[in-house]
């Protein structure tokens, strides 16, 4: 389980009011350097940030406590759920960058319509790998699952935004004008073994020759049942329902 992850070098402001449990510092800022990003099940993102001018850290900000200027303003400010849109799905989550997109310029959808332009830098995404624990959140679901596409937001904030909330302005491959999306949510669950029904124990050739293996029909048949473990085999019920 890794629900902490470090997170590239980004230099910004917090809010100091986050500093001091929203009850005072409004309107004042603290520079600061964000260390590690934090993932907890049906909670909002939290961060870790290094204060150099106090030499502290403090690992307890929701992403609503950052912006990257200090000139905003605060009439353009958006909430907590606008910026980002999902809680964490899970206690293990691993920090990555799409390459190919990195620092490129975005345009994100959020709550009643509106859009607002940023730049995006990394990516926070969320599984279920350790199989003696078990499983109750939803990351692993296709349906349910959603990244945490996180960057700069034009009026100064950050955001953490998942695939289906975001255009992407990729400059050397994305044309002039897009199309409208017209995707579904994907519901499916694909394995490359189960689409052919293959058996490979039978030689130890390394260049070996796959063979089929016979499979039993799933079609239901009250007179061919299977009743090894029926605990009426053998009397006069056996295979009954």
């Amino acid at each position: 389980m890794n629900f902490v992850a470090n997170v590239p070098y980004i230099k910004c402001w917090i809010r100091k009011e986050y500093l001091h449990d929203l009850e005072k510092g409004h309107g004042e800022f603290v520079e600061c350097v964000l260390l590690a990003v934090k993932s907890m099940q049906g909670r909002a993102l939290m961060f870790e940030a290094y204060m150099p001018d106090y030499g502290a850290c403090f690992d307890k900000f929701p992403l609503s406590a950052f912006v990257w200027k200090k000139d905003i303003k605060e009439e353009d400010q958006l909430s907590l759920g606008e910026i980002s849109l999902w809680d964490g799905f899970s206690y293990d989550i691993q920090v990555w960058s799409k390459r190919l997109l990195k620092n490129c310029d975005v345009q994100i959808m959020l709550k009643g319509g509106k859009r607002m332009g940023g730049e995006y830098l990394f990516t926070v995404d969320s599984t279920h790998s350790d199989p003696n624990i078990i499983n109750t959140s939803v990351s692993e679901v296709p349906a349910e699952h959603k990244q945490h596409n996180f960057g700069k937001l034009d009026n100064g904030q950050f955001f953490a935004q998942p695939n289906n909330r975001m255009l992407w302005f990729e400059q050397s491959l994305t044309p002039k004008d897009l199309k409208t999306p017209d995707f579904q949510v994907s519901t499916r669950y694909f394995f490359s073994e189960q689409e052919e029904k293959w058996a490979f124990g039978d030689s130890k050739d390394f260049f070996y020759k796959e063979q089929r293996r016979p499979v039993a029909s799933t079609k239901y048949d009250e007179n061919n049942r299977d009743t090894r473990n029926d605990p009426f085999k053998g009397s006069s019920i056996e295979g009954k329902d």
